[in-house]
């Protein structure tokens, strides 16, 4: 397991990156260009700029999250060959500076959904809460205009130039079913992993952001089933997923350590954290502590370790505690406790793997 931390880069991130290199077992950060548009091409001398600030402080940026796809890709609409070509030009040059996998995700419209950035947990902390009656009756525009309540820091999939046509994506996705977004994905994949490939990275598509249909919007990486189709849609190792406790997580159906043994040798990247849940369908994340939510996070990690895996893993999100100001989930506290969490399962498990073969 080789542990990355999420970094949103220099005057955009609370956390520096001398704050992360004092957390143990770091290896590198997981970046984007956040200013950049959806669609357009990553200039080299940008992403070259992010590794040299990276390497003066001994990190690797071998991990990129994300890469946005452009909602006319999403649509399956003439225009998304342009924006195909683009994403081509940017693998090419993420891989001359040794990037290995590229996160990105599928989902309409929306990146994930909470109805709370700051809500209170019982000592005192808070954390990203979802409230389903609320999404149920809500208008997706007086959720936009909560998210864009949290002026100070940019929230991805939630950027305001993309976000003022929001009327305008919920007419395009109108008639666009599952089996439209899964005929949209194959034509996107089939494109996109030969290069990825020639360029030695390793696409991991992230699941949906709860793992179900909302605001009537298709959703298709919601459970196990479904990523194992999308690994047969184009059957090659560098088509791989990012696979999401948190998100995955939040459906009790979702048996994530089967996934985790199922799709080990698919999994270049992996995002660890707990939620926990509630009858009526609200959830909210909590510690990466297993008894602190409703996932099996020890099961989790024993299960990665079982398979020997060498992929790369962040904790994902966390509380915000002791009064931090940061990004809502992206706070330096919370998330250096659960790379320690992490870490004290993964070795207790070496210890016992050496204790048997001694």
């Amino acid at each position: 397991m080789r542990m990355v931390f999420r970094w949103y880069g220099e005057g955009n991130d609370t956390v520096t990156l001398p704050q992360i290199k004092q957390i143990p077992g770091v290896e590198g950060i997981v970046w984007a260009l956040h200013d950049l548009p959806a669609g357009e091409v990553w200039p080299l001398d940008r992403i070259i700029e992010v590794k040299e600030l990276a390497d003066k402080h001994g990190f690797h940026v071998e991990v990129v999250e994300s890469v946005n796809i452009h909602e006319d890709i999403k649509l399956g609409l003439p225009t998304r060959d342009v924006y195909i070509a683009n994403y081509k030009k940017t693998i090419e040059h993420l891989g001359k500076i040794g990037v290995k996998v590229i996160c990105y995700n599928f989902m309409p419209v929306f990146d994930w959904i909470r109805t709370d950035l700051f809500k209170e947990l019982e000592d005192g902390s808070t954390a990203l809460f979802y409230e389903k009656a609320k999404v149920d009756s809500m208008d997706p525009m007086e959720l936009v205009g909560k998210i864009a309540a949290n002026p100070d820091f940019t929230m991805p999939g939630w950027e305001p130039a993309r976000l003022k046509h929001l009327s305008r994506f919920f007419e395009a996705y109108k008639h666009v079913t599952e089996e439209d977004l899964w005929n949209n994905l194959q034509y996107f994949l089939e494109q996109i992993i030969p290069v990825a490939e020639i360029n030695d990275i390793k696409m991991a598509i992230h699941p949906d952001d709860p793992p179900w249909s909302i605001f009537g919007l298709p959703r298709i990486m919601t459970n196990q089933a479904n990523i194992r189709r999308l690994l047969k849609l184009v059957d090659n190792p560098y088509n791989g997923v990012t696979l999401c406790s948190g998100s995955l997580g939040v459906n009790p159906d979702n048996d994530i350590i089967a996934m985790v043994r199922e799709f080990a040798d698919r999994i270049p990247f992996a995002h660890i954290r707990n939620v926990r849940l509630y009858e009526n369908g609200d959830f909210i994340e909590t510690s990466h502590r297993a008894s602190d939510g409703t996932v099996d996070i020890c099961g989790i990690v024993k299960a990665y370790h079982e398979n020997g895996f060498t992929g790369y893993a962040r904790p994902d999100h966390g509380r915000h505690l002791w009064n931090e100001q940061c990004r809502p989930g992206y706070g330096l506290y919370d998330r250096a406790l659960g790379i320690m969490y992490l870490w004290g399962v993964w070795d207790s498990l070496e210890r016992s793997k050496q204790e048997v073969t001694s």
